[in-house]
């Protein structure tokens, strides 16, 4: 706002000029005018071009306004009051009240006052102007002075909501950050510690009961007991792997080619539980490359997606599909031939009962900009889940959207359709429980 008021001014006593040099008396008069013209007008243009710089000069110099007050009072009394330098008069109290405060304002819109009088004192050998005409600038002092130091009190107020303002934010990005790394590592410890250990819990159990048994068998028990010693071994490497990730920084620089971890992954599912499964991808020419998390939430959804069909589904055998279509999404499709989920199946109610691996999927899509669905096998005849994801490559031309708007653009999908499953949920009986 300065620098406009210093613009304003420097136009004005531009325009002033040539009446204060004519009015001026020859010899001594028109040099001390036109010196008065060259530091008014140098001065006023440097402030107006350079005020980040020559700013804070001004403000710890008050005197130097004083001092471009009193040079100006040489053109004010040589043009007279009724030019446009009125107009710079009664900008310097409201300089001063911008720049000191209602002090300064009312300094310089007294010495400013005093000025003014003093020329129409100089002036009543020609003219005689009333005492309302005399007033007249003077009170435009006043007002503009008092409407600097309004406007210096509001610039500050305004400063220090938005320096609060831009607190708050930080703060609820920082607990935004904190409540997404903590629904990670919730994530992470559900889709391998917490499994693994679930494991080695029921490996104990089988121990302990064949322990108990009248007549045990060594051969048994020693199979048992290496199969707790391979869990446990399992969970103590999961941790160990999580606790590296953990203190590793996290790139999305690094690409990684998504079909042979999925290949081994569904390979590793049916080595370890014996469930026969198929697995159906593109060739190596269409294999897209990933960036690394994106990678591995996707890996961890097929995990999750396959250890739910062992689990809860109660079938025999689990199809997987990767597909890509029109050459910029790619689809994948995890289907079992069980039970299906129960018809009253949300996410709230598997958080509240303690169950969180959909809701785990659901979040990992939403963070690679995914959209994730889970619905009964199409013709699976009532029997049967099929788990479907398709995800935007952000490699692909097509997809000219920021990860942040595609993020925001899945979440609100599968959170719609989270809605539209709980409300058909709701019109029909309830099923059997999870």
């Amino acid at each position: 706002m300065c620098r406009q008021v210093f613009g304003f001014r420097l136009a004005m006593i531009a325009l002033a000029a040539p009446s204060a040099l004519l009015n001026a008396a020859p010899g001594l008069g028109v040099r001390l005018v036109g010196a008065a013209v060259v530091v008014t007008v140098m001065a006023s243009y440097a402030l107006f071009r350079d005020w980040e710089r020559l700013g804070p000069l001004l403000l710890r110099h008050p005197s130097l306004l004083a001092a471009d007050t009193l040079i100006g009072s040489l053109l004010l009394i040589s043009a007279g009051p009724d030019t446009t330098l009125a107009y710079v008069s009664v900008c310097t109290p409201l300089l001063a009240g911008i720049v000191y405060g209602w002090r300064g304002a009312a300094c310089f819109a007294s010495l400013q006052s005093l000025i003014l009088l003093l020329v129409h004192a100089t002036l009543d050998q020609t003219a005689h102007p009333s005492v309302a005409e005399r007033l007249l600038l003077p009170g435009f002092c006043v007002i503009t002075g008092a409407v600097g130091s309004t406007l210096r009190g509001l610039m500050l107020r305004f400063g220090e909501a938005t320096e609060t303002l831009t607190k708050v934010r930080a703060r609820l990005a920082a607990t935004e950050a904190t409540q997404a790394e903590r629904a990670r590592l919730a994530r992470e410890m559900h889709d391998s510690v917490a499994k693994t250990l679930h494991g080695v819990a029921l490996a104990a159990e089988a121990l302990a009961h064949t322990a108990n048994a009248p007549h045990a068998d060594p051969e048994r028990l020693r199979e048992q007991a290496d199969l707790v010693a391979r869990a446990a071994r399992r969970a103590a490497a999961e941790s160990r792997d999580l606790l590296t990730d953990l203190r590793t920084e996290e790139t999305t620089a690094s690409v990684t080619p998504v079909l042979p971890q999925l290949a081994a992954a569904v390979a590793a599912f049916e080595a370890r539980t014996g469930m026969t499964t198929s697995y159906h991808a593109p060739g190596p020419a269409a294999a897209p490359t990933l960036p690394h998390p994106t990678a591995h939430d996707l890996v961890a959804i097929t995990e999750e997606a396959l250890e739910n069909a062992y689990r809860h589904a109660g079938g025999t055998r689990v199809d997987v599909w990767v597909n890509l279509r029109n050459d910029d999404t790619l689809t994948l499709r995890v289907r079992d031939d069980g039970r299906g989920l129960p018809q009253d199946t949300t996410l709230d109610a598997l958080r509240e009962c303690g169950r969180f691996g959909l809701l785990g999927m659901t979040e990992r899509a939403a963070t690679m900009g995914a959209t994730i669905d889970f619905g009964p096998a199409p013709a699976g005849g009532g029997r049967g889940t099929e788990v479907r994801l398709d995800l935007p490559l952000p490699h692909r031309s097509r997809n000219d959207d920021s990860d942040g708007d595609r993020r925001d653009r899945a979440r609100n999908r599968n959170r719609n359709r989270e809605r539209r499953r709980d409300r058909a949920a709701r019109g029909r009986k309830t099923g059997a429980t999870t």
